[in-house]
């Protein structure tokens, strides 16, 4: 599908004019800025992420970035972040939800830490009460 415009061929792709040559044409950058603002906006309206989501957003971010420099090298940037940003997601959330699950059993550990703490205080008090009872007779 083709569109003639001033003697150059332009095809759509992704959403985008291009020329000939695969270049992007400026009547992208506001389409793409929209689509950036508004799930920024829906991200920031969210409630906070959690570990394995701050996880999966990171190695998304470093494997999308990391397949683009490598893809790069072999003229394919694109697709190399298309590869490595869905590799990074899933390996930064794999992390993401060990770290997650570590979180979560030191919060219990520490839930019991406190009962155990408030039960030690509940039988210094009985003991002394006792002694003091045991005092006075």
């Amino acid at each position: 599908m083709g569109i003639v415009n001033q003697s150059r061929r332009l095809t759509v792709g992704a959403g985008c004019l291009m020329d000939e040559k695969n270049t992007m044409k400026t009547r992208c950058v506001p389409g793409l800025m929209f689509i950036g603002m508004a799930l920024l906006f829906m991200v920031g309206c969210s409630s906070p992420l959690t570990t394995r989501e701050q996880g999966g957003l990171i190695g998304a971010g470093v494997g999308a970035g990391t397949g683009a420099i490598i893809g790069s090298t072999v003229g394919h940037a694109a697709a190399g972040a298309l590869i490595g940003g869905p590799v990074g997601l899933i390996a930064g959330a794999l992390i993401g939800d060990q770290l997650m699950g570590r979180e979560v059993r030191q919060d219990e550990q520490q839930r019991q830490i406190d009962r155990n703490a408030a039960e030690l205080d509940q039988l210094r008090r009985e003991n002394q009460r006792l002694r003091e009872e045991f005092r006075d007779r």
